[in-house]
């Protein structure tokens, strides 16, 4: 058996994602750590991904994004000037 520490706060968080599934804490490690669940995930499409760990991100922090993210990425990543379009 292996013993995992958490902080408090963090084993609420885990707690409150088992419990959105109907699921307790443990049952929902037990799935997350299912062989096939495991080869499942690493191959998966980048946009899936993306996607599950965009869904938690607030309302009001999606509308503050940029809408030029994707044609204008080089000034948000690397801070230059904006291409013309």
């Amino acid at each position: 058996m292996t013993v995992i520490e958490l902080t408090d706060e963090q084993a609420e968080a885990l707690n409150v994602k088992a419990g959105s599934e109907g699921l307790t804490l443990q049952a929902w490690l037990h799935k997350l750590a299912e062989p096939a669940r495991l080869a499942s995930r690493s191959h998966r499409h980048i946009a899936d991904v993306m996607v599950e760990n965009m869904q938690d991100v607030p309302p009001e922090i999606m509308a503050s994004m940029p809408q030029d993210g994707a044609s204008q990425h080089d000034h948000y990543i690397y801070g230059w000037p904006k291409k013309e379009a």
